[in-house]
């Protein structure tokens, strides 16, 4: 399935149905007078949230939701039926802005939480509502009332526990393959990850916490450059940064300054992101140069008051102590 995380749709509530100008008329009821009925009102267009939905493909492809209108009123009193309301899913994490004004309308962040984007316009008056002792046959009844229409985005960011961080290359994909059932696209070129893929990772007998692997950052990307910022929006609602970091790949730079850079640019994008708890660890560590130049790495993660990790995807070393640690900054005991 192909990951969308943006969609803009023009929403448009149904209108309410027309009251109903209707005079009694029975046999020897000589002086009926008026019994035109109300209009039904028009159906309001809701947006809820699901785990069942990933994405919001179906909504770019199909970005025009207008729902049905009332009724109209009946004679003999008779009320118009309402439409039905129109309800939009949404993935969970789905915030709803509008288009004009970027102003968020809603944070969908719970399974079944909804928000009504639209109301739907209410029914007209029949002509029984109008008769007054003055006025006996009103010969007129009222429309029904328009409902709201609006352009509204839809953005996805989603919600995980725990979010991967690295530049292309660094075993994100492999890590979280190897920790949850997720089983995202692997390959030896940079940016094999184009979407972010979740896995769920099970700690002990009943608790378990969500990863969310990250496409990689680099250098720039608050700006545009590689991937750009679309993904980085995924980081916000993560409550623990993994960094991985791969000293192996022939790359001048150092362990510490592919850890600064990425740090760089959660920076440069929302500062607060640097205020969630992160967790450093070097990655395929069962490769030669992994291993030479992780003594070297620690004393300078070391030296600037950062812990660091050491793990290998291949053959699971160091692994559970990660997860250990994610677990205590999580605090599932």
């Amino acid at each position: 399935m192909r990951f969308v995380d943006e969609a803009d749709i023009y929403i448009k509530a149904g209108d309410g149905g027309r009251g109903c100008l209707s005079f009694r008329r029975e046999k020897y009821v000589p002086k009926g007078g008026p019994d035109g009925g109300d209009g039904g009102k028009g159906g309001d267009i809701i947006i809820k949230a699901s785990v069942s939905r990933r994405t919001l493909l179906d909504l770019r492809y199909h970005s025009r939701y207008m729902a049905k209108r009332g009724e109209n009123g009946k004679g003999s009193l008779k009320t118009g039926a309402s439409a039905p309301d129109l309800v939009i899913i949404v993935p969970v994490g789905t915030l709803v802005k509008d288009d004009h004004t970027e102003e968020i309308l809603a944070d969908l962040t719970a399974d079944n939480q909804t928000f009504l984007a639209a109301k739907g316009g209410m029914g007209g008056k029949g002509n029984a509502h109008f008769k007054t002792s003055t006025h006996q046959t009103p010969r007129f009844s009222q429309g029904g009332m328009a409902g709201e229409e609006r352009n509204i985005r839809l953005v996805l960011k989603l919600i995980a526990d725990v979010g991967l961080l690295g530049m292309p290359n660094a075993g994100k994909s492999t890590f979280i393959a190897k920790i949850s059932s997720a089983r995202p696209k692997i390959d030896n070129y940079p940016f094999t990850t184009l979407r972010p893929n979740l896995g769920v990772v099970s700690y002990g007998a009943y608790n378990s916490f969500i990863v969310a692997d990250i496409p990689g950052l680099i250098e720039g990307s608050h700006k545009g450059s590689g991937m750009g910022i679309r993904f980085l929006r995924h980081i916000e609602r993560t409550k623990v940064l993994l960094h991985l970091i791969d000293i192996a790949d022939g790359s001048p730079l150092s362990g510490w300054e592919k850890y600064s850079i990425i740090n760089k640019e959660l920076a440069s994008f929302d500062a607060n992101l640097l205020n969630k708890p992160q967790i450093a660890a070097i990655s395929k560590g069962d490769l030669t140069e992994s291993r030479d130049q992780f003594k070297k790495e620690f004393d300078l993660f070391a030296a600037k008051g950062v812990e660091l990790f050491h793990f290998s995807s291949a053959t699971g070393e160091g692994i559970k102590q990660i997860i250990n640690k994610i677990a205590e900054l999580l605090e599932l005991y």
